[in-house]
This record gives C-alpha cells, sequence and structure tokens, in this order.
C-alpha cells in the first residue's frame, strides 16, 4: 500500500484530494464521491452517475432478452427430443 500525500483535514473536515489523483480517476468539482470504512481504512471513491447505472440496466436488460432467446430454442429442442411433458 504506497503511503500518499499527506494532507490537513480543514476545521470544517474538508480534505483537498491531490491534482494527480483527480485526474486519474476523473474527478472533477462537484462530482459525487462515496466514503465508507473498510478493513478500518478510510476509502474514496468516485460514485456511480445515474448514466452509468442507466447503462448497465440496459446492457443487463439486452443481455437478460439474449439468453431468454437462448432458453427458447434449447427448450424447443428439448420438447422436440423428449415430447410434451406427462399428465400426471
Amino acid at each position: 500500500m504506497s503511503k500518499g500525500e499527506r494532507r490537513k483535514i480543514g476545521e470544517r473536515g474538508q480534505v483537498t484530494i491531490p491534482k494527480e489523483l483527480r485526474e486519474r480517476f476523473g474527478l472533477m468539482g462537484g462530482d459525487d464521491v462515496v466514503i465508507r470504512e473498510e478493513a478500518g481504512q478510510l476509502v474514496i471513491e468516485r460514485a456511480v452517475t445515474r448514466e452509468e447505472l442507466a447503462e448497465g440496466y440496459r446492457r443487463r436488460a439486452q443481455r437478460t432478452g439474449e439468453l431468454a432467446e437462448q432458453l427458447e430454442g434449447i427448450s424447443t429442442e428439448a420438447n422436440d427430443h423428449l415430447g410434451d411433458s406427462p399428465d400426471w
């Protein structure tokens, strides 16, 4: 784990994130971050934007549709091979 840069916490609890890290992680003034504790350490990470979340849902819906199409074909193939289910 790198030691990082030392920063002072201001009276209102504010800390400046070094420019190099802001650039590396694509952080800009006004961006939201998530601050949490993990294994006794403070972790600061970029928050997921609404657009990123929506894109994730779009990809998942597309993949779900693709899987449903594949399963439909497999189900039809199985019915052709095994015949209809018995009426118990």
